[in-house]
Parts: C-alpha cells; structure tokens; sequence
C-alpha cells in the first residue's frame, strides 16, 4: 500500500505537521518504557480498539462535554485532554507517566491530538481505565482559534509543498537535507542529535574516506548479483535497516512504511524495542517470507523483558539484537535544547522543566546494569539468533563470539548518539581484519553507522563485514515521502552498489576480499597499515 492510501482517515494537517514544535508530551501511555510497547494487539481497521462488540450491539450514548469544562480541568488534581475529539480523564497517570508531569499540565484542557497519534499505537488509549473516556467534545462550543494552524506547521506545509518527487533525488544527503525543511523543530532534534560535541557522528562518516578501492579490470561485468545472508536471512542487497526508534515522528504510518519497503526489497529489517507501532501493525504489513529482527533494551523490570522474550519467535521474528552501546542516554544537546515537554528520568524532576530530551524520556526504563553474564539468562528464554549491536573494540568482540558463542556482532557506536569519541565503526572493523581476521572468517560481523553511499558498503564488505545497515536514512526518507521515500533509499543503495561493483570489476558480492581495499589515512595506535 502507498504512503498515499492511509487506512486511517488523517487530516492534511496531521500529514503535513507530522508533529509540531513542543508537541512531544504523551510518549508513553504505550509505553516502550515497559519493555512491552510493541506486544498489545490492535485493530488497524478500527476506529475504536479498546473494547470489543458484536456489530449489531446497541452503543451506548456518549455525553457531549462543552470546550469550557474541558478548560476548567487543568490542575494536578484534574487533567483532562481532548483526542480526536474525545474527552479522557489523565489524571490516574499523573505519577507514573514516564515523560514527567508537565507534558500532562501542558495538554491539560487542550487539544492533544496531534502530539499524540504522531506516536502512538491506534489502541493507546485502551491502557487507560475504562471510565477515563468521559465522552465527546462538543463541536459547537469548540473556538475557532483551537483549530488554527501553528507558526511551525505553516512553515512545514510551506516546505512540503516544494518538495520534489523521489525520483528527482540523487543521493542520501539530498534527502536529510529535505528531512530537515519538513520535521518539526522537535522531531529533527531527535533524528539528528548526537553525543556531546558529534565528534563520533562526524568521525563514522570520515572513516569511510580513509579506505581507497585497489580495482581490478577488464573482467566480465554485465551480470552482477547482489543477493547474500544476513542475519542467517537471505537479502538481496548487502544491506539491512538497522533498528530505529519513533518512526512516526516523521510519518503517521512509522515503522510500517519501512517494513513495506523492506518487504518489497527483500532485505531484513531490525524494529525497534522502542518503535512507535506495535508488532501487531508491524505484522500487519509484513510480506509472507520478509525476515524481521527484534532489537532489545534490557528492562529493569526483568520480568517485563522476560514476557517480551519468550514470545518473540511466536510474534514472528528471526532474531534478536541485543543493544549494549547505550546503558544510559548519551548527552545530545541538539535533543535537550529542543526537547519540546519532555522531562526525562535522568534529568529533573516531573514538571519542572529539566527535562533531558527525547531520548531521555524513551529511555528510562533500560537497565544501566546488563553484563555479560545476562547473555545466559537471554539464552534462557528464546532459542532466536542473538547478535550483539554496539561492539566498539576487538576485545569485547573476542568475548562475544569465544566465550559467549553469540551467532554475530553489530559494530555500532549508536551513531554517534552515545559517548562522544567512540571510535567509527569502521576503524574497528579495520582493527578486527587487521588483529583478529578470523573472527571476521568464521563469524557473521557487520556495522553501522555513518553509511551514506554504497562505495561505503563495498568498503565494509571488502574488510569482511557481511552486511551493512542504515537507520536514519530512512527516518529522513520516511518523514519525507513516507513509504515511496523508503523505497528511494533502496533504489540508491542498489544503483550505487552495482556501479560500484562493476567498476572494481567484481560481479558478486562474495568476490569482495581485504586486497580490494587500501587504508590511506592516519592508523589508529598499534594498527599497521597494510591489511
């Protein structure tokens, strides 16, 4: 289905604004902070998921609630908000709402629709009792002003309606730029934000620059194929997407255009523990042979991540990623200055301001403490794949593959999201092939990060990783164009990489070896030059 058909009837506006600045405050009634966010069932063709009626039982009369008692409900002690024109009582949640109190007194008495299905599952609200759905507002008291457009979502509209089509862009950087004139102030922090001072960001993408390509001529080129393994899945290019969270700040269908691009391409896709669809629209969309990878943060409520493990092979994943690169949220200054109403757990009190940005406030629920050891207690509960994303030396990938036998690795610094000053990981790649190439032989390794053109991938795949993934690419792409921008990704992806290809003068993706590359830049210390 295009990104044009929704199944779900949206107003221009919400397409348009996606999310509007400051307009962030409800992530999570569904909470991914519980470790269960993508696991509720819901009906995508339903208006009304909470409960369930035969189709000919009588519905019962719902009160019409006028704008002004809406607006009386504003304090601590009563928080009323307006969705899709229903009226709920939040005020059960006003101590347990991970995003803090003042995103709750922010909407309290207002609209909040558009900041909340930007985000959210269709069947959210069924988390809250059933006697916090009050009734409907009444549309002739509504003032006219409550309706209007903000500065931010004309300035969005503005921008959309100059933007080209797909097919006019050339290459992954036009698109971020694209990405940026149509996000919300917000949703572009988060997308965009890196640790500290980006130094790591910056550094994943001039790493690639390093690696010179050694070509070999005059051979038979017509004929190339892409296809190889990964993630023990087949794919047809030597890429995957990597796990991204809150695909729908950038579209109203998130995560579920990726998927359907994915579908289409024949490449594996990792969702996210964070993603902003459940497993149930995930699923929905997902083609009969499309292989999906589910990626975990660990709970602190153990038994939360216990319940989501063992029913991951039912819900229909191949495999699991463990994320081990973010044990508490890196310092993303870009994310915190433009936070909108988000007070995260590890900044500030709820309702006072202090808040720590978007990233701050998804994650909250992760445990700073998982070791090494919990890989056992994983292993305990699905026999799934388990492949660890966020390896940033060669001896921690020594440990994961010689002593814990996980089925492959993620070199990852979280792009560059993390601790400023991790090394790219392309320049542990380097270091793997150069110390410890057979790892690189025997066992699946792959990277992301900083992956902006397919002469990037050919580099990595040359040093002996077997895939290489992407993740904001195709946010940027999403937000854009929605599903035909994730389509475009790929298309680029696959023209650059068989270009690429032939004019080394290879015809498969397996004939990529060390000797095709030449290192050319500033060696890490003890790492010698030649491969």
């Amino acid at each position: 289905m295009s990104s044009s058909n929704y199944r779900r009837a949206l107003t221009v506006a919400s397409i348009h604004s996606i999310v509007g600045e400051n307009e962030l405050p409800f992530l999570n009634l569904y909470l991914p902070q519980t470790g269960q966010a993508l696991l509720r069932p819901i009906n995508l063709d339903s208006s009304d998921t909470a409960t369930s009626t035969a189709p000919d039982a009588p519905q019962p009369a719902r009160a019409l609630i006028t704008h002004s008692e809406l607006r009386k409900h504003v304090s601590r002690d009563s928080v009323w908000v307006l969705i899709d024109g229903e009226i709920y009582d939040t005020t059960s949640i006003i101590d347990t709402h991970p995003g803090g109190l003042g995103p709750l007194l922010k909407y309290a008495g207002q609209d909040a629709t558009k900041a909340f299905k930007s985000i959210h599952p269709p069947d959210t609200l069924a988390s809250l009792p059933p006697e916090a759905h009050l009734g409907s507002i009444d549309p002739l008291t509504v003032p006219r002003t409550a309706t209007e457009p903000t500065a931010e979502e004309k300035r969005i509209a503005e921008a959309r309606a100059k933007l080209p089509p797909p097919s006019a862009v050339l290459n992954l950087v036009e698109i971020e730029g694209l990405a940026k004139s149509v996000l919300s102030a917000t949703a572009w922090a988060y997308y965009r934000s890196t640790g500290d001072d980006g130094k790591s960001f910056d550094e994943n993408r001039a790493a690639f620059t390093r690696f010179w390509f050694r070509p070999r001529v005059l051979n038979k080129i017509s004929n190339t194929n892409t296809t190889t393994t990964i993630f023990g899945v087949p794919s047809s290019l030597p890429i995957f997407i990597a796990p991204a969270a809150l695909a729908r700040l950038g579209h109203p269908d998130g995560e579920m255009n990726l998927v359907r691009a994915a579908g289409r391409a024949g490449i594996p896709q990792g969702i996210s523990n964070n993603a902003s669809c459940s497993v149930e629209e995930v699923m929905s969309v997902k083609g009969p042979a499309q292989s999906l990878i589910f990626q975990l943060y660990v709970n602190k409520d153990r038994p939360a991540s216990e319940r989501l493990l063992r029913r991951l092979a039912t819900d229909g994943f191949r495999g699991l990623i463990l994320t081990v690169d973010a044990a508490v949220p890196g310092k993303r200054e870009l994310d915190q200055r433009t936070k909108g109403d988000f007070v995260g757990p590890a900044h500030g009190k709820a309702g006072t301001g202090e808040g720590g940005g978007v990233a701050h406030a998804i994650g909250g629920y992760q445990d700073p403490d998982v070791c090494w050891e919990d890989i056992h207690w994983i292993r305990s509960l699905t026999n799934l794949p388990l492949y660890i994303k966020g390896i940033q030396c060669v001896e921690d990938a020594e440990t994961a593959f010689e002593e814990y036998q996980v089925d492959g690795i993620v070199l990852s610094n979280h792009g560059g999201r993390e601790l400023d000053y991790s090394p790219a990981p392309m320049t542990v790649l380097h270091e793997m092939r150069v110390r410890r190439p057979d790892l690189l032989d025997k066992h699946d390794v792959y990277i992301d990060g900083g992956v902006t053109r397919g002469t990037d991938v050919l580099k990595a795949l040359c040093l002996g990783a077997r895939g290489v993934g992407l993740g904001r690419a195709f946010l940027y792409a999403n937000s854009v164009w929605g599903e035909e921008g994730c389509d475009r990704v790929i298309d680029i992806m696959r023209e650059e990489i068989v270009t690429c290809m032939r004019l080394m003068g290879v015809t498969k993706v397996q004939d990529l070896k060390p000797d095709m590359v030449r290192y050319v830049g500033d060696r890490p210390s003890g790492v010698k030059a030649r491969l």
